[in-house]
């Protein structure tokens, strides 16, 4: 490795500009995809397409983006996590755009679907990687700040594109997000630096820690056989399944009982407040309390909330469930990065962290889409959602089977102590 160019003292520790990158890349990547909800609606009207055959529009560009972390992840250990980021920005605001000037629901599909699919997948986990390698002692904090730009996004974007399909139609709209994506991503993307050691610095902005102290960590072919791994690979897997059809379905679901088409969307802002808030607070929680048993918390929270939606046909208790629901599906996505860093650390958390989301990919894929095939034969979301409950109980469940890592100096990577 080359010697490290000392960067020049400075007031703020230059990680918490990665964590800004990385926030903006998760707000314009997830908030524009998660705006699909408010044109599900008028994707159908147009294209006289069924529920199910719009929702797979979404789930392809969700497997898309959780699949690619396994490519993107090398990359960005390889090539840098600036330049994923940047290549990501260019495919989600292109896609976007393209998805604007579709004359069918195929083109759609690969607009869309491949656009923010591969967009979002460059760009993620690479950015979410970086932040993990710039800090140790606050790494659940600066996690859940980093993507915390999802809950935002989901907070903003949602409403925002209901009230332009209102005023400019949906072709519009999609261009004009596709757009101003594009030259924010690119432009907030320069902010992203891979690893702290090229620098001259250290986790946290602390000294150089004693000789010996730091790890490289585990090989990602060491790692993905372990059996943490393994079994955090399951739960998440299974998780995934029920994870995503509020995004896709609770909007259509708000419609169906005659909620109006601007509160609908206001719905998913319901999520992005929960989802914002969850990944501030728990996200530094868990350095307290434990990562690992607080994602445990967060499967049984997201159980839980989905009872609320079970039970909701207004406004207000719909709002509930969002809110409730984005708090747990916060700080699991805050504490997934955060919680492999723990158990594998070193340079090739990317890597390792894009192997891992393949497990939320194939969930992602198969979930909205059933939900809306089931919903077309039944007309009622009642099996998705108990199905969904399921999921996370047994993921939970699954946690419980995952050998504790012990607690390390701060300035160090993760002790790899034998599994037991």
């Amino acid at each position: 490795m080359p010697t490290p160019t000392p960067t020049p003292p400075s007031r703020l520790f230059p990680g918490w500009y990665v964590v800004g990158g990385a926030f903006a890349v998760t707000f314009l990547g997830f908030g524009s995809a998660y705006t699909f909800s408010a044109f599900v609606d008028a994707l159908q009207t147009d294209f006289e397409a069924s529920r199910g055959s719009v929702s797979l529009v979404f789930s392809l560009a969700g497997f898309l983006y959780f699949a690619l972390g396994i490519i993107s992840g090398p990359l960005a250990d390889r090539w840098g996590s600036r330049t994923m980021a940047i290549i990501g920005m260019l495919f989600t605001g292109v896609g976007l755009m393209l998805a604007g000037l579709a004359r069918n629901l195929i083109e759609v599909y690969l607009a869309y679907g491949l656009g923010v699919g591969l967009g979002v997948g460059f760009s993620y986990v690479p950015a979410v990687g970086a932040v993990q390698r710039w800090f140790s002692r606050r790494r659940g904090f600066a996690s859940g700040l980093a993507v915390s730009g999802i809950g935002v996004g989901t907070l903003f974007m949602p409403p925002i594109a209901a009230l332009l399909i209102e005023s400019l139609g949906w072709r519009q709209s999609y261009l004009l997000i596709g757009a101003v994506t594009l030259v924010l991503g690119l432009v907030l993307s320069l902010l992203i630096r891979n690893d702290p050691r090229d620098h001259g610095l250290y986790p946290d902005g602390d000294p150089a820690p004693p000789p010996g102290t730091v790890s490289d960590g585990m090989q990602v072919g060491e790692a993905i056989r372990s059996k943490r791994f393994l079994l955090l690979y399951a739960a998440g897997l299974i998780a995934s399944f029920g994870l995503f059809v509020p995004f896709v379905h609770l909007v259509p679901y708000a419609r169906d009982h005659g909620i109006d088409s601007a509160s609908a969307a206001l719905l998913l802002g319901a999520v992005g407040v929960g989802s914002t808030a969850g990944r501030f607070l728990l996200g530094s929680l868990a350095d307290k309390w434990g990562r690992q048993v607080t994602l445990m918390a967060m499967f049984m929270g997201m159980a839980l909330s989905l009872l609320i939606w079970l039970f909701s046909r207004d406004f207000w208790g719909l709002s509930l469930f969002g809110f409730v629901f984005g708090v747990f599906y916060g700080g699991f996505v805050a504490l997934i990065p955060a919680l492999a860093m723990d158990y594998f650390g070193g340079r090739h958390i990317s890597s390792i962290i894009g192997v891992l989301y393949t497990s939320v990919a194939l969930g992602t894929l198969i979930g909205p889409t059933a939900a809306g095939y089931i919903f077309d034969l039944s007309h009622s979301y009642t099996v998705p959602i108990l199905a969904s409950i399921a999921t996370n109980i047994l993921a939970a469940a699954i946690m419980t089977r995952i050998p504790k890592v012990r607690s390390v100096p701060s300035c160090s990577t993760p002790a790899l102590e034998k599994e037991t």
